[in-house]
């Protein structure tokens, strides 16, 4: 049976003092600990039995979008597409790694030495990913209304901020100047089935750009058109 990495007295020291900083109370830290868990650090370990943070990943990642649906439900108006749009940002890649940085995920992730060499420790792909990790182990030791706390106190903010439809805009912008409509083709798809990473380019009058990438293909198609909004000077 695989099994969360060493936890070490200096370890729970760093776990237990995360927690405290984030009004959390955990009562196995190992689940912690697994969550921080890059999958390059069990791949280094001396015990090959060392498991790592994508089953909590996988899990975080429904009990985030369970939170947010729910939050945007009771809390805006609007229509399906309005809640699609509004849950898709701020679930984002960018949203995630944002609030990771905010509370020093990076000083907590046990990564691989090549991952570490090459930046790993910054990377918004990491760090969103171990932010769902999190969401998971705190739903499996304090239970779906902590952890819906907590994810919340994090994403308000992005669910909130007014994030811009920037391929709304975009398409608004084309068929206005040139009565065309942009084209969005997914150039590739990286990673297992259950985290993949989505590349799409748009083409827009001829022009193509791109490619951008996502955790889903709205996403990228969000990306790539928000670079092209920003190119062109509506953004």
């Amino acid at each position: 049976m695989r099994k969360a990495p060493v936890l070490t007295p200096e370890r729970e020291r760093e776990l237990l003092f995360f927690a405290q900083q984030n009004n959390l109370s955990f009562k196995d830290l190992s689940l912690l600990n697994t969550a921080f868990t890059h999958s390059s650090y069990a791949n280094e370990a001396k015990d090959k039995d060392v498991t790592d943070n994508e089953r909590l990943e996988f899990l975080g990642d429904s009990i985030l979008s369970l939170a947010v649906s729910d939050y945007i439900y009771s809390n805006s108006t609007g229509d399906e597409g309005d809640y699609t749009r509004i849950r898709s940002a701020a679930v984002s890649e960018d949203a995630l790694s944002e609030v990771a940085k905010s509370i020093h995920i990076d000083r907590y992730l046990l990564i691989g030495r090549g991952e570490e060499m090459t930046g790993g420790r910054q990377k918004n792909a990491i760090l969103a990913d171990c932010m769902e990790a999190v969401f998971a182990a705190v739903y499996l030791d304090c239970g779906l209304e902590e952890a819906r706390s907590f994810i919340l106190r994090l994403l308000i903010p992005h669910i909130t901020s007014g994030h811009r439809d920037y391929k709304t805009l975009l398409q608004e912008y084309v068929q206005k100047r040139w009565k065309t409509v942009p084209v969005y083709n997914t150039v590739r798809t990286e990673g297992p089935e259950h985290k993949q990473i989505f590349w799409v380019s748009v083409n827009v009058h001829g022009k193509e750009f791109g490619p951008e990438k996502g955790r889903s293909k709205k996403d990228a198609e969000q990306n790539v058109a928000s670079l092209v909004c920003r190119t062109l000077g509506l953004a």
